[in-house]
């Protein structure tokens, strides 16, 4: 079967760019490009197309398709006549768009899970109200992969969890594609707060084995032909997977040749257990992301170290010369923890098989986490957004096997982070282009930004106008650009004080 894919070229005039989500939001992107006048940043510009692809993520505009009579819900009780439950029945029998027009003056609570098991498009349109549940349970289950849109409604969890107070698999929302979709899934939240569930506040799922699917390389699992579509809108997710080991604000796991295409505004993900976001893209296929005017801060700590750092071995970590030290020496897996899953260990062995070294550690999470592997690229641009606070990377985009990594960075500050403020990663064969204007990262566990580019690639940074002070032990420490493979690598400094130096390893650096 052809695979599917989105057409951007009607897209791709960033003068023409308007709102997914906002009719008043008037083209930050082009005031990106057109905001740049120095010669080399214009310079990098002219090889990186992500600027062109987000103005496509912004200006794509769903789908026209004919809707039903919309049904009003006019009862905040859980189940009966007029309530939501029941307007999800009745909508799940059509096979049109059907739109859900919750009139009620206060809040809907119900005890169980809402599902949708209807194939064609759904809109819940609220008024601010909030729809909760003081059960550890998912609130609302798109079974088979419809559209879904939900406007100014909220979805609150019991909350309170941690891993001291575990929970189940509550999420707010999971959508689970069915592995015979085609075409595109599309996901829109706007004026949307969620918080308070254990488990993932919203997890998109094409992959047959669902939760376990893994990330990158590392990932396993099949998926449908269908590409997804996430728009964000004046979102916040907060206070969600901290009851459950490596459940993230959103996460999406595309399996199979599609695409993910991602884009928030105006938008918040805070104190997620694990990542804020996680985007993962296993097999062909490419990701397309943007953020606008988005926090992503103080992610990450379900693996609490005051809980658990008494279960770590007293020698966690070491190095070895060849035959110096036997693999079955190595301390092994903890257990009898609160959750074993919150431990790292790792072993890397010499040819003889000795170790050459090892370490046991807890496994912290990102602000925004990105992982493609397989054929296809990953495209992504941050503008004007905070990324503070996360207990591993701000950052961390990663590419692997066939495809190029592109990179966008505008008005963006990275602090306080426990590891790297940006971590940037292309794997095997493919290209590493960025473009960082007025980036201010400081303060954080590991360098300020780090782009590594391994096996063969080009690798090329730009940076311009940019602040970086306080990063790890502030000794060439703001920027790491790093090949470790074997194509050409250029790094250009313009109008910044990188204040804890540059490490540059096979790299041409220009300063100007």
């Amino acid at each position: 079967m052809p695979r599917t894919r989105l057409n951007l070229a009607p897209y791709l005039d960033l003068h023409c760019c308007k709102s997914i989500a906002n009719q008043d939001y008037q083209c930050s992107l082009a005031r990106y490009r057109h905001g740049i006048e120095e010669p080399n940043v214009k310079h990098a510009l002219n090889g990186l197309s992500t600027l062109a692809l987000a103005a496509a993520m912004t200006a794509f505009s769903g789908f026209s398709v004919a809707a039903d009579v919309p049904i009003l819900v006019t009862s905040a009780e859980d189940s009966g006549d007029g309530t939501l439950r029941a307007a999800l029945e009745t909508a799940a029998k059509s096979d049109s768009l059907t739109q859900i027009l919750i009139a009620t003056d206060g809040d809907i609570e119900v005890g169980s899970t809402l599902t949708y098991a209807g194939k064609a498009p759904l809109a819940i349109h609220g008024k601010g109200q909030t729809l909760k549940t003081k059960a550890d349970t998912t609130l609302l289950n798109i079974s088979q992969g419809a559209d879904l849109t939900l406007i100014e409604l909220n979805l609150e969890g019991p909350g309170n969890f941690s891993i001291e107070n575990q929970g189940g698999t509550g999420k707010a929302i999971f959508v689970d594609v069915r592995d015979d979709q085609t075409g595109v899934v599309s996901f829109i939240l706007d004026d949307v707060d969620i918080s308070g569930f254990a488990d993932y506040g919203v997890l998109i799922s094409d992959c047959d084995i669902v939760e376990n699917c893994g990330a990158g390389s590392g990932g396993t699992g099949n998926g449908s032909d269908a590409s997804i579509l996430v728009r964000l809108n004046d979102v916040k997710i907060d206070d969600v997977g901290n009851g459950h080991f490596d459940a993230d604000g959103l996460r999406v796991d595309e399996r199979g040749p599609g695409d993910i295409f991602f884009y928030a505004k105006d938008s918040a993900f805070t104190n997620a257990g694990a990542d804020g976001i996680e985007l993962d893209e296993g097999q062909e296929g490419s990701i397309f992301a943007t953020a606008v005017e988005t926090r992503f801060d103080d992610n990450g700590d379900y693996c609490d170290p005051e809980v658990l750092k008494s279960f770590l071995p007293s020698d966690a970590e070491g190095a070895f010369e060849d035959g110096e030290f036997k693999e079955a020496d190595v301390p092994p897996p903890v257990t009898g923890s609160p959750d074993d899953g919150c431990f790292e260990r790792n072993v890397e062995l010499y040819e003889s098989g000795s170790v050459k070294e090892y370490k046991i550690s807890l496994d912290f999470d990102d602000g925004f986490d990105i992982d493609e592997a397989g054929p296809g690229d990953l495209w992504a641009l941050i503008v004007d957004s905070f990324i503070k606070g996360n207990d591993d990377e701000g950052l961390d985009f990663i590419e692997e096997d066939e495809g190029n990594l592109t990179l966008g960075i505008w008005n963006v500050e990275a602090t306080n982070n426990t590891d790297d403020g940006l971590k940037i990663v292309e794997r095997e064969e493919g290209n590493l282009s960025a473009l960082v204007a007025k980036l201010t990262a400081k303060d954080n566990g590991g360098y300020g930004a780090d782009f590594r580019q391994i096996d063969e690639g080009t690798l090329t940074v730009t940076v311009d106008k940019s602040r970086t002070s306080g990063n790890d032990d502030g000794e060439e420490t703001g920027l790491r650009v790093d090949q470790r493979g074997t194509g050409e690598a250029t790094l250009r400094v313009s109008d910044s004080d990188i204040e804890d130096g540059i490490s540059a390893k096979n790299v041409k650096v220009v300063e100007e």
